[in-house]
Protein backbone atom coordinates (compact mmCIF):
# COMPACT_ATOMS: atom_id res chain seq x y z
CA UNK A 1 0.00 0.00 0.00
CA UNK A 2 1.10 3.54 -1.07
CA UNK A 3 1.88 5.93 1.89
CA UNK A 4 -0.67 8.26 2.23
CA UNK A 5 0.74 11.26 1.32
CA UNK A 6 -2.15 14.09 0.13
CA UNK A 7 -1.81 16.95 -2.03
CA UNK A 8 -1.16 19.66 0.83
CA UNK A 9 1.21 18.00 2.78
CA UNK A 10 3.98 19.69 2.08
CA UNK A 11 2.18 22.66 2.92
CA UNK A 12 3.52 24.59 7.10
CA UNK A 13 1.69 23.32 9.72
CA UNK A 14 0.68 27.13 11.07
CA UNK A 15 -2.50 28.79 10.07
CA UNK A 16 -3.08 32.05 10.40
CA UNK A 17 -6.49 34.33 9.78
CA UNK A 18 -5.74 37.33 7.39
CA UNK A 19 -5.02 39.72 10.18
CA UNK A 20 -2.40 37.79 11.51
CA UNK A 21 -0.85 37.74 8.17
CA UNK A 22 -0.72 41.46 7.99
CA UNK A 23 0.54 41.17 11.31
CA UNK A 24 3.80 39.19 10.17
CA UNK A 25 4.40 41.54 7.25
CA UNK A 26 4.37 44.39 9.72
CA UNK A 27 6.82 42.70 11.88
CA UNK A 28 9.07 42.02 9.11
CA UNK A 29 8.87 45.55 7.82
CA UNK A 30 8.92 47.53 11.44
CA UNK A 31 10.58 44.64 12.99
CA UNK A 32 13.27 42.62 10.86
CA UNK A 33 14.19 46.19 9.32
CA UNK A 34 12.94 44.66 5.29
CA UNK A 35 11.47 47.55 3.11
CA UNK A 36 8.07 47.16 2.52
CA UNK A 37 9.02 46.70 -1.57
CA UNK A 38 11.87 44.27 -0.65
CA UNK A 39 8.93 42.15 0.69
CA UNK A 40 6.64 43.23 -2.11
CA UNK A 41 9.30 42.48 -5.00
CA UNK A 42 10.17 38.92 -2.85
CA UNK A 43 6.58 37.50 -3.36
CA UNK A 44 6.45 38.77 -7.31
CA UNK A 45 9.63 36.77 -7.48
CA UNK A 46 8.15 33.62 -5.49
CA UNK A 47 5.19 33.76 -7.67
CA UNK A 48 6.83 34.10 -10.86
CA UNK A 49 9.11 31.22 -10.17
CA UNK A 50 6.34 28.67 -9.59
CA UNK A 51 5.04 30.52 -12.90
CA UNK A 52 7.93 28.88 -15.20
CA UNK A 53 8.24 26.29 -13.57
CA UNK A 54 4.61 25.24 -14.02
CA UNK A 55 4.28 26.74 -17.59
CA UNK A 56 8.05 26.59 -18.56
CA UNK A 57 6.82 26.45 -22.51
CA UNK A 58 4.62 30.08 -22.08
CA UNK A 59 5.67 33.20 -23.82
CA UNK A 60 3.16 35.05 -23.20
CA UNK A 61 1.01 35.91 -19.54
CA UNK A 62 -1.68 38.05 -19.23
CA UNK A 63 -1.87 39.77 -15.83
CA UNK A 64 -4.88 41.61 -13.58
CA UNK A 65 -3.75 43.95 -10.92
CA UNK A 66 -5.90 46.11 -8.40
CA UNK A 67 -4.86 49.06 -6.31
CA UNK A 68 -3.43 47.26 -3.32
CA UNK A 69 -0.60 45.40 -2.71
CA UNK A 70 -2.30 41.83 -3.77
CA UNK A 71 -2.05 43.98 -7.19
CA UNK A 72 1.35 45.50 -6.48
CA UNK A 73 2.85 41.96 -6.50
CA UNK A 74 1.33 41.72 -10.06
CA UNK A 75 3.35 44.46 -11.47
CA UNK A 76 6.96 43.12 -9.83
CA UNK A 77 5.88 39.72 -11.44
CA UNK A 78 4.60 41.42 -14.81
CA UNK A 79 8.23 43.63 -15.42
CA UNK A 80 10.06 40.27 -14.12
CA UNK A 81 8.15 37.99 -17.58
CA UNK A 82 9.25 41.31 -19.24
CA UNK A 83 12.61 41.15 -18.40
CA UNK A 84 12.30 37.35 -19.06
CA UNK A 85 11.61 38.20 -22.32
CA UNK A 86 7.88 37.47 -22.42
CA UNK A 87 5.10 39.05 -24.01
CA UNK A 88 2.70 40.99 -20.74
CA UNK A 89 -0.75 42.28 -21.43
CA UNK A 90 -1.80 44.07 -18.25
CA UNK A 91 -5.37 45.02 -17.32
CA UNK A 92 -5.60 47.10 -14.61
CA UNK A 93 -9.30 46.91 -12.33
CA UNK A 94 -10.55 49.33 -9.39
CA UNK A 95 -9.22 53.00 -8.59
CA UNK A 96 -5.17 53.20 -9.24
CA UNK A 97 -4.97 56.88 -7.38
CA UNK A 98 -5.55 54.25 -4.00
CA UNK A 99 -2.20 52.62 -4.40
CA UNK A 100 0.10 52.63 -1.32
CA UNK A 101 3.67 53.85 -1.90
CA UNK A 102 5.50 50.41 -2.06
CA UNK A 103 2.78 49.64 -4.83
CA UNK A 104 3.02 52.52 -6.29
CA UNK A 105 7.14 51.88 -6.86
CA UNK A 106 5.93 48.11 -8.41
CA UNK A 107 4.44 49.74 -10.82
CA UNK A 108 7.29 52.05 -11.85
CA UNK A 109 9.40 49.20 -11.83
CA UNK A 110 7.27 47.32 -14.15
CA UNK A 111 6.56 50.36 -16.44
CA UNK A 112 10.42 50.62 -16.95
CA UNK A 113 10.53 47.18 -17.86
CA UNK A 114 8.18 47.92 -20.76
CA UNK A 115 4.73 47.09 -19.17
CA UNK A 116 2.15 49.72 -20.69
CA UNK A 117 -1.15 49.14 -18.77
CA UNK A 118 -4.80 49.33 -19.78
CA UNK A 119 -7.86 49.68 -17.55
CA UNK A 120 -9.93 46.48 -17.78
CA UNK A 121 -13.35 47.65 -19.98
CA UNK A 122 -14.99 43.87 -19.43
CA UNK A 123 -14.20 42.47 -22.57
CA UNK A 124 -10.34 40.04 -22.45
CA UNK A 125 -8.66 40.08 -25.65
CA UNK A 126 -6.06 37.39 -24.77
CA UNK A 127 -4.87 34.15 -26.75
CA UNK A 128 -2.60 32.84 -24.11
CA UNK A 129 -2.51 30.17 -21.69
CA UNK A 130 -1.41 31.73 -18.45
CA UNK A 131 -3.76 34.51 -16.60
CA UNK A 132 -2.17 36.09 -13.32
CA UNK A 133 -4.78 37.13 -10.98
CA UNK A 134 -3.45 40.20 -8.83
CA UNK A 135 -6.85 41.81 -8.01
CA UNK A 136 -8.11 41.28 -4.65
CA UNK A 137 -6.02 40.37 -1.33
CA UNK A 138 -6.81 39.17 2.23
CA UNK A 139 -9.08 42.52 2.98
CA UNK A 140 -11.69 41.47 1.82
CA UNK A 141 -14.68 41.78 3.55
CA UNK A 142 -17.47 42.11 1.48
CA UNK A 143 -19.14 40.62 -1.80
CA UNK A 144 -17.18 41.22 -5.12
CA UNK A 145 -19.04 43.23 -7.27
CA UNK A 146 -19.01 45.46 -9.80
CA UNK A 147 -15.66 45.73 -12.34
CA UNK A 148 -13.94 43.03 -10.08
CA UNK A 149 -17.12 40.43 -10.27
CA UNK A 150 -16.88 41.28 -13.97
CA UNK A 151 -12.96 41.07 -14.62
CA UNK A 152 -13.46 37.58 -11.81
CA UNK A 153 -16.02 36.07 -14.79
CA UNK A 154 -14.17 36.83 -17.51
CA UNK A 155 -11.00 35.11 -16.57
CA UNK A 156 -13.34 32.21 -15.25
CA UNK A 157 -14.24 32.26 -18.86
CA UNK A 158 -11.52 31.95 -20.32
CA UNK A 159 -9.53 28.92 -21.75
CA UNK A 160 -6.36 30.08 -19.45
CA UNK A 161 -5.30 28.47 -16.44
CA UNK A 162 -5.27 31.49 -13.42
CA UNK A 163 -2.25 31.93 -11.17
CA UNK A 164 -3.66 33.47 -8.26
CA UNK A 165 -1.22 35.41 -6.10
CA UNK A 166 -1.71 34.77 -2.44
CA UNK A 167 -5.23 33.50 -2.92
CA UNK A 168 -8.16 33.33 -5.28
CA UNK A 169 -9.68 37.26 -5.92
CA UNK A 170 -12.96 36.81 -4.20
CA UNK A 171 -12.28 34.12 -1.54
CA UNK A 172 -12.44 35.41 2.23
CA UNK A 173 -8.78 34.73 3.82
CA UNK A 174 -10.39 33.63 6.59
CA UNK A 175 -13.31 31.69 6.30
CA UNK A 176 -12.91 29.94 3.16
CA UNK A 177 -16.20 30.99 1.80
CA UNK A 178 -16.80 33.00 -1.20
CA UNK A 179 -17.40 36.06 -1.39
CA UNK A 180 -20.52 36.64 -4.14
CA UNK A 181 -18.37 34.90 -6.65
CA UNK A 182 -14.47 34.07 -6.63
CA UNK A 183 -11.73 33.07 -9.31
CA UNK A 184 -11.28 29.30 -10.20
CA UNK A 185 -7.59 29.22 -10.01
CA UNK A 186 -4.52 26.41 -11.33
CA UNK A 187 -2.74 27.62 -8.67
CA UNK A 188 -2.33 29.41 -5.37
CA UNK A 189 0.98 30.99 -4.50
CA UNK A 190 0.42 32.32 -0.73
CA UNK A 191 3.09 34.53 0.90
CA UNK A 192 4.43 34.63 4.57
CA UNK A 193 1.44 32.87 6.48
CA UNK A 194 -0.73 29.93 5.38
CA UNK A 195 -4.42 31.23 5.43
CA UNK A 196 -6.75 29.18 7.02
CA UNK A 197 -9.15 29.88 4.71
CA UNK A 198 -7.49 27.83 1.92
CA UNK A 199 -7.86 24.64 3.52
CA UNK A 200 -11.89 24.62 4.50
CA UNK A 201 -15.33 25.12 3.54
CA UNK A 202 -14.92 26.64 -0.49
CA UNK A 203 -10.99 27.55 -0.53
CA UNK A 204 -9.62 24.17 -1.89
CA UNK A 205 -12.58 24.14 -4.77
CA UNK A 206 -11.07 27.46 -6.02
CA UNK A 207 -7.45 27.07 -5.53
CA UNK A 208 -5.78 24.72 -7.11
CA UNK A 209 -2.65 23.85 -6.61
CA UNK A 210 -1.17 25.23 -3.35
CA UNK A 211 2.31 26.90 -3.02
CA UNK A 212 4.47 28.31 -0.03
CA UNK A 213 6.66 31.36 0.27
CA UNK A 214 7.96 32.46 3.24
CA UNK A 215 9.85 35.51 1.48
CA UNK A 216 12.54 34.47 3.43
CA UNK A 217 11.17 36.21 6.70
CA UNK A 218 12.93 35.40 9.86
CA UNK A 219 11.86 32.09 11.49
CA UNK A 220 12.11 34.02 14.94
CA UNK A 221 9.20 36.39 13.62
CA UNK A 222 6.50 33.28 13.47
CA UNK A 223 7.58 32.88 17.43
CA UNK A 224 6.22 36.50 18.33
CA UNK A 225 2.05 35.49 17.06
CA UNK A 226 0.89 31.74 17.93
CA UNK A 227 -1.19 30.35 14.83
CA UNK A 228 -4.83 30.40 14.49
CA UNK A 229 -5.07 26.96 14.01
CA UNK A 230 -3.34 23.56 12.82
CA UNK A 231 -2.56 21.83 9.45
CA UNK A 232 -2.68 18.17 10.41
CA UNK A 233 -2.95 14.74 8.21
CA UNK A 234 -2.11 11.08 8.56
CA UNK A 235 1.23 12.12 7.43
CA UNK A 236 1.48 14.79 9.75
CA UNK A 237 0.87 13.41 12.82
CA UNK A 238 2.58 10.12 12.38
CA UNK A 239 5.78 12.09 11.39
CA UNK A 240 5.18 14.11 15.08
CA UNK A 241 4.49 10.22 16.46
CA UNK A 242 1.09 11.47 17.14
CA UNK A 243 -0.53 7.92 16.64
CA UNK A 244 -0.81 4.49 18.82
CA UNK A 245 2.14 3.11 19.99
CA UNK A 246 3.07 -0.55 18.98
CA UNK A 247 2.19 -3.24 21.31
CA UNK A 248 4.13 -5.16 23.72
CA UNK A 249 3.53 -9.16 22.88
CA UNK A 250 2.17 -9.85 26.31
CA UNK A 251 -0.99 -7.83 25.31
CA UNK A 252 -4.57 -9.50 25.55
CA UNK A 253 -7.05 -8.04 24.57
CA UNK A 254 -8.56 -6.59 27.87
CA UNK A 255 -5.90 -3.85 27.48
CA UNK A 256 -7.56 -2.39 24.40
CA UNK A 257 -10.96 -1.43 25.77
CA UNK A 258 -14.67 -2.42 24.96
CA UNK A 259 -16.65 -0.15 22.93
CA UNK A 260 -20.51 -0.53 22.89
CA UNK A 261 -21.70 1.05 19.90
CA UNK A 262 -25.46 2.16 20.20
CA UNK A 263 -27.66 2.55 17.79
CA UNK A 264 -29.80 1.15 14.36
CA UNK A 265 -33.16 1.63 14.96
CA UNK A 266 -35.53 -0.30 12.64
CA UNK A 267 -34.38 -0.37 9.05
CA UNK A 268 -30.98 1.22 9.85
CA UNK A 269 -29.51 -1.37 11.28
CA UNK A 270 -26.46 -1.53 9.14
CA UNK A 271 -25.41 2.44 10.48
CA UNK A 272 -24.54 0.45 13.73
CA UNK A 273 -22.84 -2.62 11.87
CA UNK A 274 -20.33 -0.05 10.05
CA UNK A 275 -19.24 1.56 13.31
CA UNK A 276 -18.73 -2.10 15.10
CA UNK A 277 -16.84 -3.26 12.46
CA UNK A 278 -14.72 -0.46 12.17
CA UNK A 279 -14.13 -0.16 16.23
CA UNK A 280 -12.84 -3.52 15.33
CA UNK A 281 -10.51 -2.96 12.79
CA UNK A 282 -8.81 0.26 14.43
CA UNK A 283 -7.92 -2.46 17.37
CA UNK A 284 -10.55 -2.26 20.42
CA UNK A 285 -9.47 -5.67 22.10
CA UNK A 286 -13.81 -6.17 22.40
CA UNK A 287 -16.74 -4.76 20.33
CA UNK A 288 -20.29 -4.97 21.98
CA UNK A 289 -23.46 -3.17 19.78
CA UNK A 290 -26.68 -2.89 21.16
CA UNK A 291 -29.63 -2.83 18.63
CA UNK A 292 -33.14 -3.70 17.78
CA UNK A 293 -33.91 -6.97 17.97
CA UNK A 294 -34.69 -7.79 14.83
CA UNK A 295 -30.88 -6.98 13.65
CA UNK A 296 -28.81 -9.08 15.90
CA UNK A 297 -28.89 -11.55 13.46
CA UNK A 298 -27.54 -9.97 10.70
CA UNK A 299 -24.93 -8.08 12.52
CA UNK A 300 -23.49 -11.83 13.33
CA UNK A 301 -23.64 -13.20 10.16
CA UNK A 302 -21.88 -10.43 8.77
CA UNK A 303 -19.51 -9.83 11.77
CA UNK A 304 -19.19 -12.58 14.60
CA UNK A 305 -16.48 -11.15 16.35
CA UNK A 306 -19.49 -8.69 17.84
CA UNK A 307 -21.04 -9.51 20.78
CA UNK A 308 -24.79 -7.83 19.22
CA UNK A 309 -27.31 -7.61 21.65
CA UNK A 310 -31.42 -7.03 21.26
CA UNK A 311 -32.31 -4.43 23.53
CA UNK A 312 -35.85 -2.60 23.81
CA UNK A 313 -35.62 -0.51 26.63
CA UNK A 314 -32.97 1.17 29.05
CA UNK A 315 -33.02 -0.84 31.64
CA UNK A 316 -31.95 -3.62 28.81
CA UNK A 317 -29.04 -1.49 28.16
CA UNK A 318 -27.16 -0.65 31.75
CA UNK A 319 -26.08 -4.29 32.04
CA UNK A 320 -23.95 -3.81 28.74
CA UNK A 321 -22.70 -0.49 29.87
CA UNK A 322 -21.22 -1.76 33.18
CA UNK A 323 -19.37 -3.86 30.97
CA UNK A 324 -17.88 -1.42 28.25
CA UNK A 325 -14.85 1.20 28.78
CA UNK A 326 -16.16 3.47 25.51
CA UNK A 327 -19.69 4.12 24.37
CA UNK A 328 -20.72 5.00 20.26
CA UNK A 329 -23.70 6.15 20.56
CA UNK A 330 -25.72 7.73 17.47
CA UNK A 331 -25.17 5.09 14.27
CA UNK A 332 -28.37 4.35 13.37
CA UNK A 333 -30.30 5.58 16.21
CA UNK A 334 -33.21 7.34 15.02
CA UNK A 335 -35.10 9.94 16.86
CA UNK A 336 -38.44 7.14 18.44
CA UNK A 337 -39.13 6.59 22.11
CA UNK A 338 -36.73 3.68 21.85
CA UNK A 339 -33.87 6.04 20.78
CA UNK A 340 -34.99 8.10 23.25
CA UNK A 341 -34.30 5.57 26.31
CA UNK A 342 -31.06 4.17 24.79
CA UNK A 343 -29.97 7.98 24.71
CA UNK A 344 -31.43 8.92 28.33
CA UNK A 345 -28.58 6.15 29.55
CA UNK A 346 -25.90 7.01 27.81
CA UNK A 347 -25.96 10.58 28.67
CA UNK A 348 -25.91 9.72 32.36
CA UNK A 349 -22.99 7.70 32.11
CA UNK A 350 -19.33 8.58 32.90
CA UNK A 351 -17.82 6.19 30.33
CA UNK A 352 -16.13 8.27 27.66
CA UNK A 353 -18.35 9.02 25.06
CA UNK A 354 -18.59 9.61 20.77
CA UNK A 355 -21.92 11.20 19.74
CA UNK A 356 -23.07 11.15 16.15
CA UNK A 357 -25.79 11.32 13.88
CA UNK A 358 -29.60 11.32 15.60
CA UNK A 359 -27.89 11.68 19.25
CA UNK A 360 -27.04 14.66 18.38
CA UNK A 361 -29.92 16.04 16.49
CA UNK A 362 -31.70 14.65 20.05
CA UNK A 363 -29.09 16.40 22.58
CA UNK A 364 -29.88 19.64 20.01
CA UNK A 365 -33.47 19.44 21.50
CA UNK A 366 -35.22 21.35 24.61
CA UNK A 367 -34.57 19.06 27.79
CA UNK A 368 -31.50 17.27 26.64
CA UNK A 369 -28.81 19.80 25.94
CA UNK A 370 -26.22 19.60 29.10
CA UNK A 371 -22.35 20.41 28.82
CA UNK A 372 -19.89 17.29 29.17
CA UNK A 373 -17.03 18.83 31.35
CA UNK A 374 -14.87 16.79 33.38
CA UNK A 375 -15.83 13.63 30.99
CA UNK A 376 -14.06 12.22 27.56
CA UNK A 377 -16.54 13.43 25.07
CA UNK A 378 -16.29 13.71 21.21
CA UNK A 379 -19.41 15.08 18.80
CA UNK A 380 -18.92 14.32 15.49
CA UNK A 381 -21.15 16.95 13.71
CA UNK A 382 -21.46 17.57 9.73
CA UNK A 383 -23.16 20.84 9.50
CA UNK A 384 -26.55 20.39 9.25
CA UNK A 385 -26.37 18.68 12.85
CA UNK A 386 -23.95 21.54 14.36
CA UNK A 387 -26.88 24.05 12.99
CA UNK A 388 -29.07 22.32 14.93
CA UNK A 389 -26.91 22.32 18.23
CA UNK A 390 -26.00 25.98 17.83
CA UNK A 391 -29.81 26.93 16.93
CA UNK A 392 -28.78 28.84 13.48
CA UNK A 393 -28.83 27.70 9.92
CA UNK A 394 -26.56 25.34 7.74
CA UNK A 395 -25.36 28.82 5.98
CA UNK A 396 -24.42 30.13 8.87
CA UNK A 397 -22.36 27.70 10.00
CA UNK A 398 -20.67 27.20 7.12
CA UNK A 399 -20.17 31.12 6.75
CA UNK A 400 -17.60 30.36 9.61
CA UNK A 401 -16.35 27.25 10.22
CA UNK A 402 -14.15 27.95 12.86
CA UNK A 403 -16.04 30.14 14.69
CA UNK A 404 -19.33 27.59 14.37
CA UNK A 405 -16.30 24.78 15.87
CA UNK A 406 -15.16 26.87 18.38
CA UNK A 407 -18.72 27.58 19.96
CA UNK A 408 -19.85 23.99 19.82
CA UNK A 409 -16.69 22.85 21.81
CA UNK A 410 -16.73 25.09 24.47
CA UNK A 411 -20.78 25.20 24.66
CA UNK A 412 -20.77 21.54 25.01
CA UNK A 413 -17.21 21.02 26.92
CA UNK A 414 -16.52 18.51 24.94
CA UNK A 415 -13.84 17.56 21.40
CA UNK A 416 -15.78 18.60 18.36
CA UNK A 417 -14.70 17.14 15.11
CA UNK A 418 -16.89 19.64 12.20
CA UNK A 419 -16.78 17.40 9.41
CA UNK A 420 -16.63 18.55 5.50
CA UNK A 421 -13.90 19.87 3.53
CA UNK A 422 -11.20 20.57 5.45
CA UNK A 423 -12.81 18.86 9.01
CA UNK A 424 -12.20 20.82 12.07
CA UNK A 425 -11.38 19.45 15.58
CA UNK A 426 -12.05 21.86 18.29
CA UNK A 427 -11.28 21.82 21.98
CA UNK A 428 -12.88 23.36 24.86
CA UNK A 429 -10.22 25.59 25.76
CA UNK A 430 -10.21 27.35 21.88
CA UNK A 431 -7.68 25.15 19.83
CA UNK A 432 -8.55 24.10 16.36
CA UNK A 433 -6.95 21.90 14.21
CA UNK A 434 -7.88 21.59 10.58
CA UNK A 435 -7.08 18.11 8.16
CA UNK A 436 -6.37 18.24 4.62
CA UNK A 437 -6.84 14.61 4.06
CA UNK A 438 -10.26 13.54 2.64
CA UNK A 439 -12.00 13.64 -0.91
CA UNK A 440 -15.12 13.96 -2.61
CA UNK A 441 -16.02 10.43 -2.83
CA UNK A 442 -16.39 10.34 0.95
CA UNK A 443 -20.15 12.14 0.09
CA UNK A 444 -21.81 8.83 0.82
CA UNK A 445 -23.58 6.96 3.75
CA UNK A 446 -21.97 5.43 6.41
CA UNK A 447 -18.85 7.08 6.44
CA UNK A 448 -19.76 9.25 9.47
CA UNK A 449 -20.84 5.64 10.94
CA UNK A 450 -17.07 4.30 10.26
CA UNK A 451 -15.90 7.65 12.02
CA UNK A 452 -17.54 7.02 14.76
CA UNK A 453 -16.33 3.29 15.13
CA UNK A 454 -12.44 4.89 14.56
CA UNK A 455 -12.58 6.94 17.23
CA UNK A 456 -14.51 4.93 19.85
CA UNK A 457 -11.30 2.51 19.33
CA UNK A 458 -8.66 5.26 19.88
CA UNK A 459 -10.52 6.06 22.75
CA UNK A 460 -10.73 2.48 24.05
CA UNK A 461 -6.55 2.14 23.51
CA UNK A 462 -6.31 4.87 26.14
CA UNK A 463 -5.95 7.92 23.50
CA UNK A 464 -7.49 11.29 25.23
CA UNK A 465 -10.55 12.50 23.07
CA UNK A 466 -8.61 15.34 21.54
CA UNK A 467 -5.39 13.27 20.73
CA UNK A 468 -8.34 10.68 19.38
CA UNK A 469 -10.00 12.97 17.42
CA UNK A 470 -7.10 14.53 15.89
CA UNK A 471 -5.86 11.06 14.86
CA UNK A 472 -9.18 9.63 13.97
CA UNK A 473 -10.27 12.16 11.48
CA UNK A 474 -7.10 11.86 9.24
CA UNK A 475 -6.94 8.15 9.70
CA UNK A 476 -10.24 8.10 8.27
CA UNK A 477 -9.58 10.35 5.57
CA UNK A 478 -6.40 9.18 4.99
CA UNK A 479 -8.00 5.48 4.70
CA UNK A 480 -10.39 7.82 2.38
CA UNK A 481 -7.94 9.13 -0.21
CA UNK A 482 -6.30 5.36 -0.64
CA UNK A 483 -9.37 3.84 -1.37
CA UNK A 484 -10.50 6.36 -4.06
CA UNK A 485 -7.51 5.99 -6.01
CA UNK A 486 -9.57 3.71 -8.07
CA UNK A 487 -12.29 6.94 -8.48
CA UNK A 488 -14.49 8.52 -6.17
CA UNK A 489 -17.64 7.84 -7.30
CA UNK A 490 -18.75 4.77 -5.80
CA UNK A 491 -16.67 5.25 -2.99
CA UNK A 492 -18.40 3.04 0.10
CA UNK A 493 -17.90 3.40 3.45
CA UNK A 494 -17.26 -0.11 3.94
CA UNK A 495 -14.27 -0.14 1.25
CA UNK A 496 -12.41 1.77 3.82
CA UNK A 497 -12.24 -1.37 6.27
CA UNK A 498 -9.49 -2.99 5.40
CA UNK A 499 -7.07 0.35 4.65
CA UNK A 500 -7.84 1.13 8.35
CA UNK A 501 -6.54 -1.98 9.49
CA UNK A 502 -3.42 -1.35 7.27
CA UNK A 503 -2.77 2.51 8.17
CA UNK A 504 -3.45 1.73 12.14
CA UNK A 505 -0.73 -0.62 12.26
Amino acid sequence: MNRPYSARDHLPGELYTAAQVRELDRLAIDGAGIDGFELMSRAGEAAFACLLERWPEEEQVCVFAGPGNNGGDAWVLAALACYHGMQVQFYTVGDMSRQSETAVQARRMAEQAGVQAQAFRGELDYDGHIIVDGLLGTGLNAEVRGDFATAIAAMNQHRADVLALDLPSGLNADTGVVMGCALQAAMTVTFIGMKQGLLTASGPDVCGEIAFASLAVDPLLYTRLPPAAERISWDRLDRLGQRLPARHGNAHKGDFGHVLVIGGDTGMGGAAAMAAEAAGRCGAGLVSCATRTEHVLPLLVRRPEVMVRGVESGLELQPLLTRASVLAAGPGLGQSSWSELLLQQVLGSSLPLVLDADALNMLASPGWQCDFSGRDVILTPHPGEAARLLGCSTAQVQADRFAAARTLAERYQAVVVLKGQGSLIALPQGEVSLCTDGNPGMSSGGMGDVLSGVLAALLAQGMSAAAAARYGICLHSAAADLAAQRGQRGLLATDLMMVLRELIN
